[in-house]
């Protein structure tokens, strides 16, 4: 529970994204590397989960919150149920931040000497995320250190591991990414809207309220996609990169249902889910797209099977959503 290790594939789409382009563009792969980079940015990531959950108690946030839905808001409640002391969750906290910084640090020792600065900027802002003196998130920059960290920061670190030199174009190509990780965390912060405000913590929906800011949810989501088109556009990205398209349906659905139940937290829940799934399902359609890249020729007919089962994935997804809708205007 209080792991909450479903979420880290926000960590992992990126780091494969990051080795994937040094892969294609610069035939550099070396297995261990790439696994110590996952190990590595799996414990920086549990850090942060985990450091989170217990600032979020020492300010009272989650003992008042009584409006969130797990497991989308309102922490792992591991504290709140008698199940770790908080304490034993700080000290969880320090010892996976401790572990990523140790396989940070050999990985420096082969990799290269910039390796730090990314240990420094996803540890300095994953820890302080809702921990003083700098609380980021109550600052109105927290949704932006989320995507930069688990999308350019993660996906631009994976390449440099595997490189030992930096490049525009993971940062380019992780741009989607980082977009949608950033609306992961937005549209989870609604359901927390009254206990953030309450005690001041200052998330971007909190400053601009829920009906406002679901035009910012829309922004965010549609505007991941945006930049995929752009990318190939102007030839930043392989043309099969495209397939990260294939979900956009999905993204406009879960669009306006977020405008329609925005503040109707329990409603909200497929917004919640179906943003996840974008994510995820959208940031590996990218890797696959540079995969396919490598290679010279690809059958039509093996390109058409691909879009044909991703179609039908998102299907189900939709199908889901709508069956979640109407239980819930059904209760209602």
């Amino acid at each position: 529970m209080e792991l909450r290790a479903p979420f880290l594939t926000a960590t992992l789409v990126s780091i494969v994204l990051g080795t994937v382009i040094a892969w294609t563009r610069n035939d550099a792969f070396n297995p261990a590397y790439f696994l110590l980079t996952l190990l590595g940015g799996a414990f920086a990531h549990l850090g942060t989960n985990i450091a989170n959950d217990y600032y979020d108690h020492k300010s009272g946030n989650d003992e008042i919150n009584k409006e969130f839905v797990r497991p989308f808001s309102g922490g792992s409640r591991t504290i709140q149920l008698g199940l770790l002391k908080p304490h034993e969750v700080l000290l969880g906290s320090l010892f996976f931040f401790g572990a990523a910084t140790l396989i940070g640090l050999y990985l420096t020792l082969t990799s290269g000497p910039l390796l730090p600065i990314f240990i420094a900027v996803g540890l300095v802002s994953g820890f302080f995320y809702t921990a003083p003196p700098f609380n980021w998130v109550s600052k109105g920059i927290g949704e932006f250190l989320v995507g930069i960290n688990f999308g350019a920061l993660m996906t631009l670190g994976a390449y440099y591991v595997q490189t030992q030199a930096l490049a525009i174009e993971p940062v380019l190509a992780s741009i989607p990414v980082s977009l949608l990780i950033a609306g992961v965390l937005y549209i989870n912060e609604f359901p927390d809207y009254a206990a953030d405000k309450a005690v001041g913590k200052k998330t971007l929906v909190v400053r601009l309220g829920r009906d406002k800011a679901v035009y910012g949810y829309a922004l965010i989501v549609l505007g991941a996609y945006v930049s995929v088109f752009i990318a190939v556009l102007f030839g930043v990205a392989p043309l099969y990169v495209l397939l990260a398209l294939v979900p956009l349906p999905l993204a406009f659905e879960s669009v306006r249902h977020a405008f329609k139940f925005h503040s109707k937290s329990s409603s909200l829940v497929p917004s919640n889910a179906v943003t996840i799934v974008l994510h995820l399902v959208t940031s590996l359609l990218i890797s696959f797209g540079y995969l396919m890249s490598r290679f010279e020729t690809v059958s039509l007919g093996y390109f058409v099977a691909l879009i044909a089962v991703v179609t039908c994935a998102l299907f189900t997804a939709r199908s889901f959503l709508q069956i979640r809708k109407a239980r819930i205007l059904m209760s209602t």
